[in-house]
């Protein structure tokens, strides 16, 4: 009988050891950027997002740059150039187009770059500034699995693929 408790309390002492930790993934952890929100957006800055915006859910298309099919780029050269505004055409010329800006400085109208390929920090994707306030800057892009649509840079996989900004205006 001594034998059956003492192998109890031994079997109780390892049972009541079992660690208990959590793991918690979560792909969506978001970031927070300091920004400066008092700077306004001008008028034409305004009006460019607003035409890209009227793209928004339009398919995604390697070279389009209409309703029936658009891509990242194209979805800047269409919104500017309906404001007479000459962009040039693919992502690697538009990267080095206007003048670079910190993050910090980014306003409605700016352009944003990413490298999106695995590690690579080359860029390979755009998109435009669609709203900034304390903590998020929101972009309109042409992402190749949804479409044209609007994300944020306070989400994880845009904040860790993000390269530059510049501006044009």
């Amino acid at each position: 009988m001594k034998k059956v408790l003492l192998i109890f309390i031994v079997f109780l002492c390892f049972c009541s050891c079992k660690s208990k930790k959590k793991y918690t993934a979560n792909k969506t952890t978001t970031k927070s950027i300091i920004v400066n929100t008092k700077a306004k957006p001008t008028k034409e800055a305004s009006s460019i997002v607003k035409y890209a915006k009227s793209f928004n859910g339009t398919r995604y298309k390697y070279g389009g740059t209409t309703k029936r099919g658009m891509d990242c780029s194209g979805l800047i050269y269409t919104s500017f150039k309906e404001h007479n505004i000459d962009l040039p055409r693919t992502t690697t010329d538009l990267k080095s187009t206007g003048n670079w800006i910190d993050i910090k400085e980014v306003n409605v109208g700016d352009l944003v770059f990413f490298a999106t390929k695995k590690n690579s920090r080359k860029v390979n994707h755009v998109g435009i500034v669609t709203n900034v306030r304390t903590g998020n800057i929101e972009f309109i892009h042409a992402s190749s699995s949804k479409g044209v649509m609007v994300s944020s840079l306070a989400e994880r996989y845009w904040y860790f693929a993000f390269v530059q900004a510049r501006r044009i205006l």
